[in-house]
């Protein structure tokens, strides 16, 4: 499943060809959605904002678009009305003069009243999104601390929503990584030093990851072993998926393990505590 800065990076996208246009028609493939189109006709789309993996599409017209794309689904922008060839099927449709946005796959999709869209049950459940502007590291560390999630395995807390909305998988083995961290240290049990680094990290590998869709090496090191012909998948972790590979620092073998269900990847020597 795509993760905080893929679903941002696809709403770039979509942003590009919606931000300041009208909707000239709008199509659901979700028959109890059917009865939106018309409202929504007309209107002029103010924005796209991701909370973590789900995307809001704004309108002028005080409604609003809730959509995630859980497992399968997928947002395709083209020029108007050239549709893919492609079996998936169309769940969402907004048309511009030029454009056509579309998501295929999904089916968690609902119109709200703007106004409204705080007391969608997904969106009253999350924590910030990993990559709001307005999210210090004071704010990442305060929840930390916090008795929600001090006491909790650091592998649990980075994949709950509730925590921080858009981490994901590899976003957890990178980021306790590159802070030091053993992913089944709890935070109550770092000190305040430890605790900042983390909250630093969490926020630099995320927007990493944003900046350069999907890397969280230094972009410089990345392009050191693109040159050297590494492809995009073998050079753009620290540790995710390179179990048995020498950590990049200090040469130990990358350990593969399981928590939570997922795989995690960490280095025993790089992250002891």
């Amino acid at each position: 499943m795509p993760e905080g800065p893929e679903i941002r990076r696809a709403a770039d996208k979509i942003e590009a060809v919606l931000k300041d246009r009208t909707a000239e028609k709008i199509e659901f493939g979700l028959r109890p959605l059917k009865k939106y189109a018309r409202p929504l006709k007309g209107s002029r789309v103010l924005a796209l904002e991701t909370r973590g993996k789900a995307l809001l599409t704004h309108f002028d017209s005080g409604l609003t678009i809730y959509s995630h794309n859980q497992l399968y689904g997928v947002w395709r922008v083209v020029k108007r009305d050239k549709l893919p060839n492609t079996n998936r099927q169309l769940r969402l449709a907004i048309h511009t003069e030029q454009h056509s946005a579309l998501l295929y796959s999904a089916s968690d999709i609902s119109v709200w009243q703007t106004q409204d869209i705080e007391a969608h049950p997904f969106l009253q459940r999350i924590g910030p999104d990993i990559l709001n502007p307005d999210l210090s590291w004071r704010d990442v560390a305060e929840r930390l601390n916090s008795k929600a999630f001090a006491g909790r395995a650091l592998n649990s807390v980075y994949l709950d929503q509730a925590f921080l909305a858009g981490l994901g998988n590899y976003l957890r083995s990178e980021i306790l990584f590159v802070a030091g961290i053993n992913p089944a240290c709890k935070a109550r049990e770092l000190s305040r030093g430890q605790i900042g680094k983390l909250a630093r990290t969490t926020l630099e590998i995320s927007q990493r990851s944003y900046a350069l869709a999907g890397v969280t090496l230094p972009e410089r090191q990345y392009k050191a072993l693109k040159k050297k012909g590494a492809s995009y998948g073998k050079a753009r972790f620290f540790v995710f998926g390179r179990a048995s590979q020498p950590c990049r620092i200090c040469k130990t073998k990358i350990q593969r393990a399981t928590a939570n269900s997922r795989r995690i990847y960490t280095c025993s020597k790089c992250q002891p505590i």
